[in-house]
């Protein structure tokens, strides 16, 4: 039996759990319940807090788990990241008074840092050389700098506006790009014939919800030069029309470029150009 661990709730729950159903597994539970089975596909799914999900799967417990690259590389364990699943998106960040000119890692030197994820800024601060107090705190860092409880905090930001009207500002590059990501204890998890299948069943959505499905006709001679401008994973699928010297193209496009694409595609002489999202594939 496959055995793997869920966010219990917030972002990363959400986005899990309708991964999970639309990768075809039976995912229900009440708000309380901590448990449920699909027998069908021999998979049970267990709702734990995030932060606890490290330590279940490092154990060997769970086969996967799903939670944040924060939260995961916050552990002292060193989990496999065997496929980031696009959604809960966000930055680790330091944060400063919106008065602080920040020059560079050694304004933190000898300064206190507040933060919710204390092993993964003292690695970073020590991968800087940089000697600072850590302390943790849960919940919201933002008030120990305006408690005068650190001079400096780090944490994950969404789009800034909480920190921004708290008078507060975020500084230098990111500490860690974080986004909810599945986990094993080590590489060797889809050796098992359950894992292997989720693992694929994941990567088909995840991978699906990057690109779209193109469709145009163009006439024969701009067929070349259409083929250029999207030339596909593959070979586009050409199929001739039934009016003389048009064909139909249908063509696997990134979704980040379709209107760029259909741009040149519609100045070079296509027509009836059609995109449509793709749920789910096979490459």
């Amino acid at each position: 039996m496959l055995k793997i661990a869920v966010p219990n709730k917030g972002s990363l729950s959400e986005g899990a759990m309708e991964l999970i159903r639309k990768a075809g597994y039976k995912c229900r539970r009440s708000s309380k319940e901590l448990y449920c089975a699909d027998p069908a596909n021999n998979v049970e799914f267990y709702f734990l807090r995030p932060t606890d999900i490290p330590t279940y799967v490092h154990s060997g417990i769970f086969h996967f788990g799903i939670t944040g690259r924060d939260i995961s590389q916050d552990s002292t364990y060193d989990l496999h990241e065997s496929m980031a699943l696009g959604f809960g998106r966000a930055r680790m960040m330091y944060i400063s008074q919106g008065s602080h000119d920040f020059k560079d890692y050694s304004d933190f030197e000898g300064k206190t840092i507040a933060c919710s994820y204390p092993e993964l800024i003292s690695n970073d601060l020590k991968k800087n050389n940089i000697n600072a107090k850590v302390i943790e705190l849960d919940g919201a860092v933002e008030i120990s700098l305006h408690l005068g409880i650190a001079e400096f905090a780090a944490d994950v930001v969404e789009t800034g506006t909480t920190i921004k009207l708290a008078g507060l500002k975020t500084i230098g590059e990111p500490i860690l790009h974080s986004e909810a990501i599945l986990v094993s204890k080590d590489a060797s998890v889809t050796d098992k014939e359950e894992a292997a299948i989720f693992h694929k069943r994941l990567t088909g959505i995840i991978v699906a919800r990057q690109y779209s499905m193109l469709e145009y006709d163009i006439p024969n001679e701009k067929l070349e030069e259409a083929c250029a401008i999207c030339p596909g994973l593959e070979s586009p699928t050409v199929s001739p029309l039934r009016e003389a010297n048009w064909n139909a193209v249908k063509v696997m496009i990134k979704t980040k470029e379709v209107n760029y694409i259909m741009d040149q595609l519609s100045d070079l002489g296509a027509k009836a150009i059609i995109v449509t999202d793709i749920k789910n594939c096979r490459i």
